[in-house]
């Protein structure tokens, strides 16, 4: 199978100045131009923000847009003390997870799928959306609607990937939410893993304790985790499959 699961026009590297006001960072580029791209990640991005780090970011002619560059990768010493490149854009982990679905790579583990939706009402009031509302074939063994909820994972400690990195009410509420669907409907948190040196997922109880505990009783409820891992490269993204979850 060929683990190239989306291509694109290769990225331009650069070197990370600073990152501020959580949605910019200024980045130099290979002719010695400073340029201000888009952050598309509002979190802390813990260990991730090193002064001076290798970076790759995507041009844009669109003229809608107020800045043309997007910040896109980081390169960071990973877990095996070998230099990795992280995907820190929040924005293109939906991207890759539909790849994943329109690749029909969760078949061993949701069955067959007719239809993918994106950014569905559903929850309390409806005023969530999900992620991914999956339709199983008529063939599928198993004919509940499956919910999908993706979570761009970027945090690692030792060979563990860990969402959250921060507080999150919002991933609170998904998680209340996910349960509250069970049994009628499959629940699928799908973390996002961005990074290919790490062996296992687990929740990030030192960064949310309450996430940590509603997670827990969401897997406990039946809630289906499937943490989903890539390796990033200047031009594409590779399928690395599964990781296990690791509970302390």
């Amino acid at each position: 199978m060929n683990d190239r699961i989306i291509e694109f026009e290769p990225l331009i590297e650069g070197i990370l100045i600073k990152r501020y006001k959580r949605f910019l960072a200024d980045i130099q580029i290979a002719n010695g131009e400073i340029v201000t791209a888009h952050c598309a990640n509002t979190g802390p991005m813990k260990g991730l923000l090193n002064e001076g780090a290798k970076v790759r970011i995507s041009f844009s002619s669109s003229t809608t847009r107020k800045l043309p560059w997007t910040w896109e990768q980081v390169k960071v010493t990973g877990s095996d003390n070998k230099e990795v490149w992280v995907g820190i854009n929040t924005l293109f982990a939906n991207k890759l997870i539909r790849k994943v679905l329109e690749q029909n790579l969760f078949k061993d583990k949701l069955g067959e799928i007719a239809k993918i939706k994106s950014e569905v009402p559903y929850g309390k009031d409806k005023k969530s959306r999900i992620d991914f509302l999956l339709t199983p074939k008529s063939s599928n063994p198993d004919n509940r609607n499956i919910y999908v909820e993706v979570k761009n994972t970027t945090w690692t400690k030792n060979n563990v990937a860990l969402f959250p990195d921060t507080e999150t009410k919002r991933g609170q509420k998904h998680l209340i939410e996910l349960k509250g669907l069970i049994p009628e409907s499959k629940s699928v948190l799908v973390p996002c893993i961005t990074r290919n040196d790490i062996d296992y997922f687990a929740p990030g109880d030192e960064s949310d304790p309450l996430y940590g505990l509603l997670f827990r009783e969401s897997i406990s409820a039946g809630m289906l985790l499937m943490p989903c891992c890539f390796e990033f490269h200047s031009d594409h993204v590779a399928w690395k499959g599964f990781k296990p979850l690791k509970l302390n």
